[in-house]
């Protein structure tokens, strides 16, 4: 059975990740993880922004204790290294402008995922007050002028997502 997010990833929507705005980001959180799910390794990119980055194994030579170079991991370590560093992108490929510059000195994911949640407490709406503007959102959804099929579906598609998200149920008259 196809889900929704699998048509919206089939339909092109998995270009580029969602952007947060300042006022969805439950939204928002619950779209980037859809999306680093649908990457190669997504769990394991995932992983890096849940539970933070791979503990670099090190190696005693002579003696002497060291972290292993990049070079000498092993195949599935080089995979999670690179799953940490895919992951900060996929972050910050998201965030609008002035969120980017207060975070991007962050270098793990899990870091920069709790500083984005930080910083975006007191920002989100109720749960209450965000279903009244997804309802009416919904009710005025209308064509923009100018906009392709795709477009129009792409932005239907995500306001269904958000309401599912909620668990809204959509009554038709």
């Amino acid at each position: 059975m196809t889900t929704l997010a699998d048509k919206s990833l089939l339909s092109g929507g998995d270009n580029k990740p969602p952007m947060l705005e300042k006022h969805l980001y439950d939204s928002w959180k619950s779209r980037m993880e859809l999306y680093m799910m649908n990457r190669p390794h997504g769990r394991m990119i995932l992983a890096s922004v849940e539970k933070g980055p791979l503990v670099w194994p090190s190696i005693t030579e002579d003696g002497v204790t060291r972290l292993k170079e990049y070079v000498e991991l092993t195949p599935a370590e080089a995979i999670q290294a690179d799953c940490d560093i895919k992951a900060i992108n996929i972050i910050l490929q998201g965030l609008p402008t002035e969120i980017y510059a207060l975070v991007s000195q962050h270098r793990v994911a899990k870091d920069l995922w709790e500083k984005i949640k930080l910083l975006m407490q007191g920002t989100s709406l109720t749960k209450q007050e965000r279903e009244c503007k997804l309802y009416d959102e919904f009710d005025k959804f209308t064509y923009k002028k100018g906009e392709t099929l795709h477009e129009y579906y792409l932005r239907f598609t995500l306001l269904l997502n958000d309401m599912n998200i909620y668990k809204m149920p959509l009554e038709f008259s």
